[in-house]
């Protein structure tokens, strides 16, 4: 029986770098808070691209789209992203839209995903870290949607917590929409692949009444933020 050819890794330097953010271990494998790790990793996988570890990265380039992008996981936890990545930001991008950014947010309804250019940091570590490291916060963002915990849960043990079964299979459609969004930036550019995405609405499950921001691990896996922190995101736009 024949096999389908596999594509070749790229040798070419590549234009763009493609971040999904999450934690390293197999704890964190399966949780809430990995998606745009999951996001990136199945990415890699439809461009026939093994991700390898190199000093605080995984990382493999593609041809995606007729374009030539790093897909990087940083190895650091949450609140350390931006020093993994500032290294091969530096090697490969010329401006912020240059890097595509691809993590989870509480404050989307689970399996949507939304596309924004630049803001704020909203609390995120994970974002907070890459502004600081980056010098600028105008970097691209594919954003996740995990929905609110429900209620009585504390958002700091949702996202961390794995997905449910009766949530996984609406997860895994907004991880898998997250990379097809990724292709579209690559094939039309960020502007239309944002006007068609953020029109769209994903099937969701029904979400308590209250709700917190995205809430990162603690010091030892990844930092957090505070109950203060948490209220500056009302006047954010999301």
């Amino acid at each position: 029986m024949s096999r389908s050819p596999r594509k070749r890794r790229s040798n070419s330097r590549p234009k763009l770098l493609v971040v999904g953010l999450g934690n390293p271990g197999r704890g964190y494998g399966r949780t809430f808070h990995n998606a745009g790790f999951s996001a990136v990793e199945l990415l890699a996988r439809g461009l026939g691209v093994r991700l390898a570890r190199e000093g605080d990265l995984e990382r493999g380039i593609a041809d995606a789209e007729g374009v030539t992008v790093l897909l990087a996981r940083p190895r650091t936890f949450m609140n350390c992203s931006g020093l993994a990545v500032a290294p091969a930001y530096r090697d490969c991008a010329e401006s912020p839209d240059d890097l595509i950014v691809v993590h989870d947010d509480l404050d989307i309804p689970l399996g949507q995903v939304r596309l924004k250019r630049g803001g704020g940091t909203g609390g995120h570590n994970g974002l907070r870290s890459l502004q600081a490291e980056l010098g600028t916060q105008a970097f691209l963002r594919v954003r996740i949607g995990i929905g609110r915990p429900p209620e009585g849960v504390d958002p700091a043990d949702f996202v961390l917590s794995p997905v449910p079964e009766e949530a996984r299979g609406v997860f895994l459609d907004g991880v898998a929409s997250a990379a097809d969004a990724v292709r579209e930036i690559l094939r039309d550019g960020f502007e239309k692949a944002m006007t068609r995405r953020n029109a769209r609405r994903a099937t969701t499950l029904p979400e308590g009444p209250e709700g917190n921001i995205l809430l990162a691990p603690g010091e030892k896996t990844g930092g957090s933020i505070s109950r203060k922190e948490a209220k500056k995101k009302d006047a954010e736009e999301v």
